[in-house]
């Protein structure tokens, strides 16, 4: 058995293999297919380059223990089902519009500023026995990380430019309600400030919800 963390980071390199080979197989047609790969690639490799920086993270984010079904499962929907819009990118032959460009690139930059900022202070919090962590990033919004995270998805369908490509960010949002759910019922027993953090945050959208 192995970490799911394990898991996670074989299946980010299985993404960029993907990619790599949609390159070799489609070429770059146009800016849709160098931005999009320079985004997804990007991402997986801070992914695994920062656990390198922050090594204490490999001790605080998916430490549960999958079988090897869980190890394979988490390579096919992680490394090929979240790869999706690079294959519906690669495919589409339309010129990236300017909208499109504009839209994509702010919520891939602020997305993974807001987790990556998100992530760091935890960190640096838990090592420093902080308790509930609200102050900050984490001020308004209780799963900001997620919210950086998502935000990072809907980039890559936007530049897929294909409706089926967001299937992925909504698999992730419906992911994330479920890990939600769960992490605050946990959250409310362990931290006695809780409820007050709640009345005056957002779970995950700022301002909505």
């Amino acid at each position: 058995m192995t970490s799911q963390l394990t898991a996670i980071n074989w299946a980010k390199a299985v993404t960029i293999l993907l990619i790599l080979s949609l390159i070799g197989l489609f070429g770059i047609e146009g800016q849709r297919q160098i931005l999009y790969a320079c985004m997804h690639i990007s991402y997986c490799l801070w992914w695994l380059i920062e656990q390198r920086i922050y090594p204490e993270r490999r001790k605080q984010i998916f430490t549960e223990k999958v079988d090897f079904p869980g190890f394979v499962g988490a390579l096919v929907i992680v490394g090929v089902f979240y790869s999706l819009p690079a294959f519906l990118a690669f495919t589409n032959s339309t010129e990236l519009s300017i909208a499109a460009t504009a839209t994509a690139i702010p919520l891939f930059y602020f997305g993974s500023l807001i987790n990556t900022a998100a992530d760091i202070q935890k960190t640096t919090a838990k090592e420093s026995g902080t308790g509930l962590v609200r102050t900050g990033i984490w001020s308004g919004v209780r799963h900001i990380n997620y919210t950086g995270d998502l935000m990072r998805y809907l980039s890559f369908s936007v530049i897929a430019g294909s409706l089926w490509a967001f299937l992925v960010p909504l698999s992730v949002f419906l992911l994330y309600l479920q890990r939600i759910r769960d992490k605050e019922t946990s959250m409310k027993i362990k931290y006695q400030d809780f409820s007050d953090y709640k009345s005056t945050s957002f779970r995950l959208i700022p301002g909505i919800w």
